[in-house]
């Protein structure tokens, strides 16, 4: 009798549970995004509530770190915004089944004469009644507030609400802050995907303020490479300060990987090698090798010059 209770009080209990986490749509004004808007903060600023502000739906604290602004915009007309995962075309903004709005980093920085900035960077995702983030080949479409301090008040310079989305399962990688010129800054993220079960491929992003928007100037493939028995491999960057270049200067690319054939597993899923070490593969057992990449500017966006210098050891 006592376990017949006890089952019913854990049923009732998850019932009572699911009921309190129902997530209900907060119709906004479409002056949400106005990219113009004008927005002051009290310093400290608080990245929750600032985004509460500048999206201001309902907000959600669940279980996990599950922190998102649940919204909707009637009046608002949906524009397409780039998915680099490329599978199910452009997203359509704000999307016509709500928005979930999550703040994925807080970024502050300085410039050379001591002024003081911070970046928003937000992750929108098709609203979920559940407060799940599901799509394997769905990116998080990324948005960004820049804000400036000015004595005890942040004050927002730019407010880009979407830029392009990123990722898998409608989760944006976090962006991290690079300094590409002279008080010039910019933000790369990584962004992986791949089938179930096999390999997930990675590209790097650079993310910059160019033509009055954020938007993505520089795409490098074969960055990273993992969940793969018999090869992987990983990048950096480097930003080339050779004070020849103001502003967008060079980046170099290194990618360091390992390659071993007999230590290969059930994968179904085969591995496309980049170009640079393709050969090698298909002669010897094993090696690690590293390839360098330089990416120069070139009107609107990077682009890589001269040839790539690849290196191999421990080959066998």
């Amino acid at each position: 009798m006592r376990q017949i209770t006890l089952n019913l009080f854990l049923l009732i209990s998850t019932f009572c549970f699911a009921q309190e986490t129902d997530l209900q749509l907060k119709n906004v004004s479409d002056t949400l995004l106005n990219p113009k808007r004008i927005l002051k903060v009290s310093d400290p600023l608080n990245g929750e509530k600032t985004m509460q502000k500048l999206f201001p739906g309902n907000l959600y604290h669940l279980s996990d770190k599950n922190t998102f602004i649940s919204w909707k915009c009637k009046s608002c007309k949906p524009s397409p915004f780039l998915d680099v995962n490329g599978v199910e075309g452009d997203q359509m903004f704000p999307y016509a089944e709500g928005v979930a709005t999550r703040l994925i980093a807080n970024i502050d920085y300085s410039d050379s004469k001591g002024n003081q900035f911070k970046i928003l960077a937000f992750n929108h995702s098709v609203h979920d009644e559940d407060g799940l983030q599901t799509g394997r080949f769905s990116g998080g479409l990324l948005g960004v507030a820049k804000f400036a301090k000015n004595d005890n008040v942040w004050e927002m310079r730019s407010f880009q609400p979407a830029v392009a989305a990123f990722g898998a399962f409608a989760r944006c990688p976090t962006p991290k802050l690079v300094e590409i010129g002279e008080d010039q800054y910019a933000f790369t993220l990584i962004h992986a995907n791949g089938g179930a079960g096999g390999a997930y491929e990675g590209y790097l992003y650079l993310i910059a303020g160019f033509g009055g928007k954020y938007q993505p100037i520089l795409e490098v493939n074969n960055y990273q490479l993992t969940n793969s028995s018999f090869i992987a491999w990983s990048g950096s960057y480097k930003v080339v300060n050779d004070n020849s270049k103001k502003h967008f200067r060079d980046i170099i690319i290194t990618t360091k990987g390992t390659y071993n054939i007999k230590v290969r597993g059930e994968d179904e899923f085969d591995v496309e090698f980049p170009e640079e070490i393709a050969t090698m593969a298909k002669t010897k057992k094993a090696f690690d090798f590293e390839i360098e990449r330089r990416y120069s500017f070139k009107g609107k966006f990077y682009k890589m010059i001269d040839k790539p210098i690849v290196k191999f050891s421990n080959v066998k």
